[in-house]
């Protein structure tokens, strides 16, 4: 069935507290999209962000962040005083995100807020049994970063809490005890907060779809608490890093630093490790999309120690033996193949074996010396088409950048004119398209500019802190995405407005 989405982060939504959560606006934001006519939310991942501030670089692959749990909502239960959190410094713009603030002043909000959770002990006790896998050793791996001020856990100065003796473990966990259950509250209060939005948002006929990284952050409790499935040598010091070699957009190429995993012995034990992180992402999500699918046929790999990633070397994926256990064990869940990047014929026969749906870029289409994969017309239904992604410019801001011959090429082949507007133009041209399922950003939707970009690879220190503004999602705007998605057979069938405009 054809499908529209529109891709928004937790974070970017407006707020009171410094950055986007899963109370009210949340709430309203499923309503507009559901008012819109569209079909899924496509989120980034929700996980707890370290240094960088990037959701596909936390201190958990299972974990929800902490940042994002709705204080208002706490302040309804009871846990917290209104002038506890409305005093406080949460950042002075509201279009952007002040992580500095919210890591200075979030915790000790939140750890007011668990202290007068009482009576809970069963329903927490509960969910930690619920979550055995993973949940004991990220509690316990943030109570040791606070021990050793937020270092690397390569770099704590106990060698037995970094090389996990049992004594200093279970010396740390008597001794960090109300850290330790400050970190199950959060989670116990992120998925009972996450948990009741995903329900009001299914209740709309909406689905959501998030990211899986192909990578885990080195400073994460996923690579502390089971080393032997990452190239570590005997000091659990990475062997090699992850990566993307040089290519025309990046003479260095990109050092991203995730530890390898170790395949062969994934392999061994069935892809085990695999099978409980997509357990995980369902769930959060109703479709999965993984990120850097093509790392599945071959990565590039960095040895430990490069300023860049030049010095690196191509090496051979699980292919079809991961990706095929993957299919086979979760055939009630569907993926997104992120197949963008460097691609090779047999990163394509990966996807086609698959049976994923790719994606498709239109801001890559329009390249006027050659034709492109990523013009419409080239298109199969099996695959998502996406005006930019997170980690391209705004549709505005991708248009004034490009040549002069590559603008004219786009303006005579979707018919591109001012009085409709350049972004209004290409979501036309994907919605037209015969990809069953079209997304852009609501920045797109906006007609935002570069202050509105969410992420620039490469660089750091300005990613992931747009947000939106109260007010800017108004009716005007919520109509015309309606008018441009049922005009092209997307319009979601089970929103009340499709089912009062069908009664009529």
């Amino acid at each position: 069935m054809r499908k529209s989405g529109i891709l928004l982060p937790i974070t970017s939504l407006p707020s009171k507290y410094g950055i986007g959560t899963l109370g009210a606006e949340a709430y309203k934001f499923a309503d507009f999209l559901a008012e819109a006519g569209q079909g899924a939310w496509q989120l980034l991942p929700l996980g707890p962000t370290s240094y960088g501030d990037s959701p596909y670089s936390s201190f958990s692959s299972a974990a929800g962040n902490p940042y994002l749990i709705d204080l208002d909502m706490l302040v309804e239960e009871g846990l917290l005083e209104l002038s506890e959190i409305e005093g406080v410094d949460w950042g002075s713009d509201p279009m952007y995100v002040d992580y500095g603030k919210l890591y200075e002043h979030r915790y000790d909000v939140l750890r007011l807020a668990a202290g007068r959770d009482t009576g809970k002990a069963a329903e927490i006790a509960a969910f930690s049994e619920a979550n055995k896998s993973w949940l004991a050793d990220y509690a316990l791996f943030m109570a040791l970063k606070r021990r050793f001020g937020m270092k690397s856990w390569l770099d704590w100065p106990d060698e037995g809490a970094r090389m996990r003796s049992p004594e200093a473990l279970e010396k740390y966990r008597r001794e960090l005890r109300d850290d330790v259950e400050l970190f199950v509250w959060t989670q116990y209060k992120f998925f009972e907060q996450w948990n009741a939005l995903r329900e009001y948002v299914h209740s709309m006929g909406i689905e959501i779809i998030g990211d899986i990284p192909i990578y885990v952050a080195l400073d994460s409790a996923d690579v502390w608490a089971d080393p032997k499935s990452f190239l570590l040598d005997e000091r659990n010091v990475p062997k090699c890093v992850a990566g993307v070699p040089p290519d025309y957009f990046c003479a260095d190429g990109q050092l991203w630093g995730n530890p390898i995993y170790d395949w062969e012995r994934m392999k061994a034990d069935g892809y085990g490790w695999w099978i409980r992180r997509v357990e995980s992402a369902k769930r959060l999500y109703d479709v999965i999309r993984i990120d850097h699918f093509r790392g599945f046929a071959s990565y590039w790999a960095v040895p430990y120690g490069e300023k860049t990633a030049k010095n690196g070397e191509w090496r051979t994926g699980p292919g079809m033996g991961l990706v095929g256990v993957l299919r086979d064990w979760f055939h009630d869940t569907r993926f997104i193949a992120e197949d963008l990047g460097f691609m090779t014929p047999e990163v394509a026969g990966l996807v086609k074996d698959s049976g994923f749906p790719g994606m498709k870029v239109l801001e890559f289409a329009f390249d006027s010396r050659e034709p492109s994969d990523y013009l419409p017309h080239n298109y199969t239904p099996n695959c998502v088409c996406y005006v930019g992604t997170h980690d391209n410019e705004t549709a505005m801001q991708w248009f004034k950048k490009i040549s002069r011959e590559d603008a004219h090429y786009a303006r005579r082949y979707l018919g591109l004119n001012s009085a409709e507007g350049i972004n209004w133009g290409l979501i036309r041209g994907g919605m037209s398209s015969v990809a069953e399922l079209f997304v852009a950003q609501m920045s797109d939707f906006l007609g935002l500019g570069a202050e509105a970009r969410i992420n620039e690879p490469g660089s750091t220190g300005n990613n992931w802190r747009w947000r939106l503004l109260p007010g800017q999602l108004d009716k005007k705007l919520c109509d015309r995405i309606y008018e441009y998605t049922k005009m092209y057979g997307r319009a979601n069938p089970t929103s009340r407005r499709a089912k009062a405009e069908a009664e009529k």
